[in-house]
């Protein structure tokens, strides 16, 4: 008979957390007995998970006894008070946050992209910003082919990586104004996301970057094994409810056509190439929403360079999926 695993889930409640327990559900991960962890205002909801109502329970430190795997999503001070109490009750935690990513020991990875770094970690292993992991699906496999020097991306990040209450935020200011009221207030978002859009995702560091813009930089170097990439990061909040779109603009070490490009990423892992302009077949959020893979198109070659050394593409991927939940949960399936 196959092993089958005790698993938790910290943050149950929350839109990754959700999307954890259907993504064990829909890929048939071998869940022995799933717990269900949250906080205080989240104690006795149920969520189903293959037909049985789970009850939610409170997270404390002591409740990771006989967990195999505790998929983390809480945010980064959750995860920087649990994790080791799990880690030290034999436990394999898998962190959606921030809070370990560029810690030295512990292995940051995509599974389409660094696998082999997932057998190196010291009982947690973090799962990267969900931009980074949506980018990186569609750029590595080029990487491989042909090494990458600098890339340039502009996101359309949706309402729902800021969370639920940005999603529940985006609904109602549209139906609001929609109604005529002149009024809506912003509280989950720094500012209005219906019929708006604006270039402020996380808090402004010294150099006029945001922290969000920061992790492209810093995690796609520590995913690729690649120090001396060199990306520059523009992250837009659109109000679009759910998957992440990215600009892409790569520059190689030598010429690729967007034929090869194309080619390419057709055999490549976590990706769908949709590049058919002419059929008006391109990536689109309302495409990739719900979808485990990351569409790719508008393949084509950087017209202000002479060299053939740069392309550009765009990438629409389900940012709760792979760019957090699905992630997480192909991180517990690497180990097994």
């Amino acid at each position: 008979m196959s092993k089958s695993y005790t698993v938790a889930v910290v943050g149950a409640t929350g839109a990754v957390g959700i999307e954890m327990i259907e993504t064990l559900e829909k890929r048939n991960f071998p869940v022995k007995k799933l717990h269900l962890y949250a906080s205080e205002r989240s104690v006795g909801k149920t969520l189903k998970f293959r037909g049985e109502n789970i009850p939610v329970e409170l997270l404390t430190p002591n409740i990771f006894g006989g967990v195999d795997f505790a998929l983390f999503s809480a945010g980064a001070s959750r995860s920087k008070e649990f994790a080791a109490p799990a880690v030290n009750a034999g436990a394999v935690v898998i962190d959606n946050s921030s809070a370990f990513r560029m810690e030295p020991d512990v292995p940051l990875v995509v599974p389409e992209v660094n696998p082999e770094d997932a057998k190196k970690h010291k009982g947690i292993i973090a799962n990267p910003n969900c931009s980074t992991a949506i980018m990186l699906v569609a750029v590595y496999p080029l990487h491989k082919a042909n090494p990458v020097t600098r890339i340039v991306v502009s996101t359309y990040q949706a309402a729902s990586g800021a969370g639920a209450k940005a999603m529940a935020e985006l609904e109602e200011q549209t139906a609001k104004l929609l109604r005529g009221e002149k009024e809506v207030h912003a509280s989950a978002l720094p500012q209005r996301i219906a019929f708006n859009l604006f270039p402020h995702v996380d808090v402004f560091l010294e150099n006029g970057y945001t922290k969000e813009e920061m992790k492209f930089v810093n995690e796609s170097r520590k995913i690729m094994h690649h120090p001396t990439l060199m990306i520059s990061a523009t992250c837009v909040r659109v109000p679009v409810y759910r998957a992440h779109s990215e600009a892409v603009n790569i520059e190689f070490e030598r010429p690729m056509t967007p034929a090869e490009g194309r080619e390419i990423l057709k055999k490549s892992p976590g990706v769908q190439v949709v590049d058919d302009p002419a059929n008006k077949k391109y990536p689109m959020p309302i495409d990739a929403s719900g979808m485990y893979d990351c569409l790719v198109g508008r393949i084509r070659q950087d017209c202000s360079r002479t060299d053939g050394r740069g392309l550009d593409l765009f990438v629409s991927g389900d940012q709760l999926l792979k760019g957090a939940a699905l992630n997480a949960v192909q991180i517990a399936e690497l180990l097994i």
